[in-house]
């Protein structure tokens, strides 16, 4: 791995902070619509309603707060140009580049970038897999080496279950694959009575794969209300799962998305590893590097996450201290 430069790493922040004020409103500031207010468990949420393609949809801005009314006011007199806002952070993120941060590559980082948009990340939606590790990356202040990261997978979970106290979120994830334009199609189950959960190219080896995390040792796929669409069940993705955070996609048009924190990220990595098929040995290999990489990173930077992480992890149960350790022995790695 290869440090990124102290200047870069703080422009990195900024973007971040400004992002997380801002992104909600992008998408929506050029649509016909009304904002309105909903109020659950004496709690003021803000949404954007407007009528697409698709029907009507509500667009979630955020809690009740100074910085939201603000936005909404500056939006609402006109006072701020969304495009504006657009040069600003295309501006920040073209100086993160420059400072040395891989950015995503472009056919991916389009489609992220329109599930962003749509509300993915805000209903629950995780950014999993190689794309994560890469965006981790960014976030710690790190570039990978390439081979630890190269994929052509996106990589999106998401669950049925919902924090209390958080209004019922919505978004719809076969039409924003389908908004993109770009010939996804759904990749047929073996069963043709099952939906799919995973969209291709003809032609290319860009893919996008739904999952959740698995319950009672289900395998047949799980319809997402939130998202509207299937995805494929995973044992031990729960626990990569809880407790997301926010994290910057750097690419043209960098914007936010929701990944998991890096240690579980890690933990899981190494748990997965060892369920992988015998015929899957790149992906196991993978899975150990990338394991490996961050433990490494955060050992130097923040230990605190891996003993917090390993916590939580214990309280699974024996089976998956087990499959960690066994993790570690084969890839020489000590936690």
């Amino acid at each position: 791995m290869e440090r990124i430069g102290g200047e870069t790493v703080v422009l990195y922040a900024d973007l971040r902070e400004r992002l997380e004020l801002i992104e909600a409103m992008r998408s929506i500031a050029t649509l016909p619509g009304e904002f309105i207010t909903k109020t659950v468990k004496s709690s003021v949420y803000h949404y954007f309603q407007a009528t697409l393609s698709g029907g009507r949809t509500q667009i979630y801005i955020g809690p009740d707060s100074d910085e939201v009314r603000s936005l909404l006011a500056d939006r609402q007199s006109g006072g701020k140009d969304v495009r504006a806002d657009e040069k600003m952070l295309q501006r920040l993120g073209a100086q993160v580049v420059a400072g040395g941060v891989t950015p995503v590559l472009p056919d991916m980082a389009r489609v992220i970038g329109r599930l962003a948009n749509s509300g993915v990340f805000q209903v629950g939606g995780s950014l999993v897999g190689s794309v994560a590790y890469q965006i981790l990356g960014t976030h710690l202040g790190v570039n990978w080496d390439s081979g630890s990261r190269m994929t052509q997978d996106v990589d999106l979970a998401g669950s049925n279950s919902v924090a209390l106290a958080v209004p019922d979120l919505q978004a719809d994830v076969p039409a924003v694959i389908e908004s993109l334009k770009m010939g996804f199609f759904p990749v047929p189950r073996l069963s043709h009575k099952e939906p799919s959960t995973s969209y291709a190219i003809r032609g290319k080896t860009l893919r996008i794969d739904l999952l959740t995390p698995m319950k009672h040792d289900e395998t047949m796929p799980v319809f997402i209300r939130r998202l509207n669409a299937a995805a494929h069940p995973l044992k031990y993705l729960d626990y990569l799962l809880e407790e997301p955070i926010n994290a910057v996609m750097i690419c043209g048009s960098p914007c936010l998305v929701r990944v998991p924190q890096p240690a579980r990220f890690a933990l899981h990595k190494l748990i997965v590893s060892q369920q992988r098929e015998a015929g899957a040995t790149d992906k196991k290999r993978k899975d150990l590097v990338q394991a490996k990489n961050m433990l490494e990173l955060l050992r130097a930077d923040r230990p605190g996450d891996i003993d917090l992480a390993r916590e939580a992890l214990v309280k699974r149960g024996a089976n998956w201290v087990k499959k960690v350790d066994a993790a570690c022995k084969e890839a020489d790695i000590s936690l």
